[in-house]
């Protein structure tokens, strides 16, 4: 865990309100412990309790175009209203389209006016937001919501590598397939210095836990947490609330041998080939190093093939470019809505039917 000194090359509004109220973006890589942590700070009593989560900056944005146009607007609501993002929420439609149209102006603005909105109907003192893709919009995220505070998770970048590659998180370039893995921990990479990088400049409203220590060291992990966010987060009390995760560990191992199943630390070194380790070392080490995690090879080049150099040199700008063009050309448009599960009205469902 570190706090960042502040970089001043850019400035950001003060909060306007106590920590104790001020709202937390749990972010990190996929398959960091977002969720785990994320589950932690709602059975800790205090925040609002929502179940999903408001993928803003990486799809709906992207999707229906800036939120400053009246128009953008309501096709927004006119799908997020049929999803199960706004299902879980608990929300009456007609009051916060209402307030969406009315007063939303930025992504920032729709995650506060939702998250305010679900708090107030819980009497909720204050709220947080799920959202690994976060650590790449932390900047935007803090001009359009001063108060905000990050909390970003870090887990082993050979772990990821391992549990988001089987999960298929991760489509790699065609020709890269059998590298999966290796592809996998680059991207790992990209996240995890793109949210220290962004995290430099929010300072001191920033923070890192590492997943191995959340897992491993709870009580004394979630007491630290609690200072940096000014708020109890008493283990006792949030084993016994134990929302989601806290008492249903989402494994994608579940069906492996007990060994790997039952403990999500260090699965690479079985689970990895030696070369596999040797090239995902030799092209991620330094990034391993930097947040924590010692690597278990000499990092020399001798033994990594040309195709894993190749790689090494062009994910992280394959990576940006895909950022930029999501945000910036018509490429967004097609960002997918198919994990908000939006329902068709009963007319276009009666139609397809027959």
């Amino acid at each position: 865990m570190r706090h960042h000194n502040l970089d001043t090359s850019e400035v950001f509004s003060g909060p306007s309100m106590d920590r104790k109220q001020q709202p937390v973006f749990v972010m990190g890589c996929h398959r960091s412990g977002t969720n785990l942590l994320y589950d932690n700070l709602q059975s800790s009593g205090g925040f609002a309790v929502y179940r999903a989560y408001l993928p803003v900056y990486e799809t709906l944005l992207p999707r229906f175009g800036k939120f400053s146009v009246r128009e953008n607007r309501k096709r927004l609501m006119d799908g997020w209203l049929r999803s199960k993002m706004f299902r879980r929420s608990g929300l009456d439609p007609a009051h916060i389209e209402a307030r969406v149209l009315a007063e939303c102006r930025t992504g920032g603005d729709f995650i506060r006016i939702v998250m305010e909105e679900v708090a107030r109907n819980q009497n909720a003192r204050r709220w947080a937001a799920y959202g690994p893709d976060n650590v790449l919009f932390v900047r935007q995220i803090k001009r359009e919501i001063p108060d905000a505070l990050f909390v970003h998770i870090i887990r082993d970048g050979r772990d990821i590598a391992v549990t988001l590659t089987k999960m298929g998180g991760l489509r790699p370039l065609p020709w890269d397939q059998a590298k999966a893995r290796l592809a996998t921990a680059l991207y790992w990479q990209w996240m995890v210095r793109k949210g220290r990088e962004n995290g430099e400049a929010v300072a001191p409203d920033y923070y890192e836990v590492h997943y191995e220590d959340l897992v491993t060291r709870p009580a004394e992990t979630l007491a630290k947490l609690g200072e940096f966010i000014d708020h109890d987060l008493n283990y006792e009390r949030i084993q016994k609330t134990g929302i989601g995760r806290v008492s249903d560990p989402n494994s994608s191992f579940k069906a492996e041998p007990q060994s790997q199943a039952s403990n999500p630390i260090g699965r690479w070194k079985t689970m990895l080939s030696q070369q596999e380790v040797t090239e995902i070392e030799s092209l991620i080490g330094e990034c391993l190093r930097n947040v924590g995690y010692p690597t278990s090879t000499t990092g020399q080049a001798s033994g990594v093939s040309l195709h894993a150099k190749i790689m090494g040199a062009i994910y992280a700008p394959y990576f940006e470019t895909k950022l930029w063009a999501k945000s910036h050309t018509p490429l967004g448009r097609f960002a997918s809505l198919d994990f908000l599960e939006i329902e068709e009205p009963a007319a276009q469902k009666l139609e397809a039917r027959s």
